[in-house]
Order: C-alpha cells, then structure tokens, then sequence
C-alpha cells in the first residue's frame, strides 16, 4: 500500500474531481436543478421566485451529495474499471480508496453544516441523500443481482434522486416558503422523469460489446428506446398538470427542450449503429431545468 503525504492528499483529490466531476455539467445540473424544483413550487403558488441564500444552501448540498455519489461509484466500480477502463483514477493509483472515503465524510459533515442553518428537518433530509448512497453502495457489495442486473440496480440506486427532491422540496417547506401538497410529488416525479431519461439515454446503444452495462443489453434497443422517450413524455405530462390549468403564458416554454430528445432518437433510428447521442439528452436535461427557473422567475 502506497502511503500518500497529507500535503500532497487536497490536489490529489482536486485532480480526481475535476476529471470525474467535471463542473461545468455537474455543477450546472446541481443548481439548475435546485432553482427548477425550489422555483417552480414558490411559482406554484402563485408568487414570483426569487433565489435566496437558503437557495444557496441547497444548491451547495445537492452538489456535495452528487460529488459523494460520485466518489461512491468509484470506489464500488472498482473491479470492473480494472476490466474496462483500466484508466481511471482509482485503478491507476492517482487517488485511493482512504482519501476518497475521507472526503466523503467530509462533505457529509459539510453539507450537515450547512443547512442546520436552515432547519433540522433539512439536516435529516439531506443527510438520508447520504445514507442511502451508502445503503446502495452496501446491497450491490452483497448482492451480485443489484450489482450486475441492470434494471435491478437502477431501482435500487435511483430513490437517491427522489430523496434529493424530497430534500429540496421539503426544506423549502420546513422553512414555510410554501405549503407541501400534492403538486410537491410531481414536481419531484417532473425531475427524476428528466433524470432517468439521460440516465436510460446513456446506456443505450444498437450494439452490446461483452461485459457493457447497457439497459438496451438487457431489454433490446426497441423496448429502451420506447423507454428513453417515454421518460420525456412523462416530464412534459407533469408539466402540463402543474402549470396548464393556471392558464400561464410561459408554461410551453418549459415544455420547449423536448423537442431536443425527438431530434435525438430520430439521429438514433437513422444511424442504426453506435449509442443514442448525448447532446440532444443533456439539452433536455439542462433545458428543461434552465426553462423551469425562468419560468418561475418571470411569473407576473
């Protein structure tokens, strides 16, 4: 075992984070999330959005969880990486194993930190986002069918994002900006819809090299694209029963980037080889966040 100087351990793990956890997607994908749920329940009610510094607060925590998550996955990855992608960081020795769950357990007490200046109720909140990962991470090590079944892994992996939203929801409730009712849940099931579309978008492809981790591996390209776009039609149907009854002007804009995955599977079904194209399902991840913020903050 390699013992790595302390002083040498926060550009180690600079370096891990900006290859793996690149900003410029994940935090954008963080924040706009955060301004697009958290916006569109203060909208809900009728009063303009407008960030605050618990806006803050919460976009600060759902990036650290994603960073967590993301330090996790390296680390259960691990034997698999050693197979197929034998470059990353952990595999070569640019980080370890200790320095990652070091960090870990720092941006958990970080994240605890923070919003125990918001409430109590976000401090459990955010920090059941960590447990779970953790829960998560434990079955797979346990269980070869959550570990190696595709769909079985997704479900066992995705209440992550719900609890997310339950976070965001819920702390901005706790703090009596809004009042939880039903739309609560479906702004929550709008955002994971988004989510599990690139998720399932991702892992699609005509071809499935041995070994790939491909829903459309497991399903057949046919049923995971019915898949990918069914997730967008379930994003736009949220959207409709959310903010159509209003009678709001802008509510079609936020309903605009699904026009992006259309484009996409039409390039998927033309090209009949390679994977589905991951610019048309960022666009729609990013776009439709970006959309619902805006919308949030120009209701008159």
């Amino acid at each position: 075992m390699t013992t790595v100087a302390a002083h040498r351990v926060p550009g180690r793990l600079g370096r891990f984070t900006l290859r793996t956890f690149r900003p410029q997607i994940y935090v954008t994908y963080g924040v706009l999330w955060v301004c697009a749920l958290e916006g569109s329940a203060v909208a809900l009610t009728g009063t303009p959005w407008r960030p605050t510094g618990a806006t803050c607060v919460r976009a600060v925590s759902v990036v650290l969880v994603l960073l967590f998550l993301r330090m996790l996955d390296e680390q259960k990855d691990l034997e698999y990486d050693r197979v197929h992608h034998p470059e990353r960081p952990l595999v070569t020795g640019a980080i370890s194993a200790a320095e990652l769950r070091g960090a870990m357990a720092v941006l958990a007490v970080v994240a605890a930190g923070l919003n125990a200046a918001l409430s109590a109720t976000a401090v459990l909140l955010v920090l059941a986002a960590f447990a779970h990962g953790l829960l998560a991470a434990l079955l797979e090590r346990v269980s070869a069918a959550v570990r190696d079944r595709q769909l079985l892994n997704l479900a066992v992996v995705c209440p992550v994002q719900v609890l997310l939203g339950c976070y965001v929801y819920g702390s901005t409730a706790a703090a009596g900006t809004v009042t939880a009712d039903w739309r609560g849940a479906v702004l929550i099931v709008l955002c994971v819809c988004v989510f599990l579309h690139f998720e399932f978008a991702r892992k699609t492809a005509w071809e499935a090299p041995p070994g790939a981790r491909l829903y459309s591996a497991d399903l057949g390209t046919g049923p995971s694209v019915l898949i990918v776009m069914g997730l967008v039609a379930g994003a736009v149907a949220c959207q409709i029963v959310l903010f159509a009854a209003d009678g709001g002007s802008l509510w079609p804009l936020s309903c605009l980037p699904a026009v992006l995955p259309l484009w996409g599977a039409r390039r998927f079904s033309t090209a009949r080889r390679g994977g589905w194209p991951l610019l048309p399902a960022t666009g729609f991840v990013l776009g439709t966040h970006l959309a619902l913020a805006l919308q949030a903050v120009a209701l008159r």
